[in-house]
């Protein structure tokens, strides 16, 4: 049972890591780029990007024999998120951002203990980083290891912050223990300022300047941040002016008109007025 239950759940991280592939630089894929990315085996790759073709989730091209995304897989969970997420504004905030500095931008949630980006859209200045696929969706590190962490962290309320920090470095390697006390002053610091700016972690040498995104659901903060190497020609302080005003920008945008609604409480057609 327990082996049913290990691939299973390698059924699944599988799927995310499909899903997660695509972005603006890969729009499509075929069997042997997700083989190579990922290092998995051809034939079970194959007959994966087959089923999740049945499910609707991707296309195939007859002709090219590529893969890519269908509007169902965009679409799944999203009646239930908050508006920001929902209605695409967060889509257009991380455009937004993405063309006005060129930097990477990305969206960080928290899982557990952990960091996670949640969304990636790299800019036109690369930076240095340990991981195979480079800096992408999905990667995951310890809270205590990013700055975009620190900030998940300042969220959560006390005593339950207190110890989550205490468990941090008791579980932590020891090439990355810390100072409890440090810790719980870094996050302090970040939610009074309600930014944080540091090391983005995830094996990269970047820095991150993020902020919270407002109207999240309790336990389930979102923070969008530039990701980017440190330089003398990026200023954090002005990054930090940008963030701000683009996520007021777009809290701040006029909501839809109302709409009349077509049929009454019995399901009859309303009287259509005429001008």
């Amino acid at each position: 049972m327990a082996q049913i239950e290990s691939n299973k759940a390698k059924i699944a991280k599988r799927v995310i890591e499909v899903l997660e592939f695509f972005d603006e630089d890969h729009p499509q894929a075929t069997v042997m780029d997700i083989v190579r990315r990922f290092d998995r085996p051809q034939s079970s790759t194959s007959e994966l990007l087959s089923s999740l073709v049945d499910l609707g989730l991707l296309h195939k091209d007859p002709c090219s024999r590529s893969y890519s995304p269908t509007p169902r897989a965009a679409m799944l969970g999203a009646a239930v998120q908050p508006k920001l997420v929902r209605d695409g504004v967060l889509t257009g905030l991380i455009d937004r951002l993405s063309a006005q500095t060129g930097l990477g931008v990305a969206v960080f949630g928290m899982v557990g203990l952990k960091v996670q980006v949640f969304n990636w859209r790299a800019g036109t200045r690369t930076f240095r980083t340990a991981g195979a696929a480079g800096f992408c969706g999905g990667q995951q590190d310890y809270l205590s290891d990013s700055a975009a962490g620190w900030l998940m962290l300042s969220t959560v309320p006390q005593p339950r912050r207190d110890g989550m920090i205490r468990r941090l470095n008791a579980e932590a390697t020891p090439d990355r223990k810390f100072m409890p006390a440090d810790m719980s002053a870094q996050v302090l610091s970040c939610r009074e300022q309600g930014f944080a700016s540091g090391k983005v972690g995830f094996g990269s040498i970047a820095d991150v300047t993020a902020v919270l995104l407002p109207n999240m659901p309790d336990s389930q903060p979102l923070a969008i941040g530039f990701v980017y190497e440190p330089s003398d020609q990026i200023d954090a302080e002005s990054l930090l002016r940008t963030l701000n005003e683009a996520v007021r920008r777009c809290v701040e945008e006029p909501a839809p008109a109302p709409v009349s609604p077509l049929f009454d409480g019995n399901r009859q057609p309303m009287e259509m007025k005429h001008g």
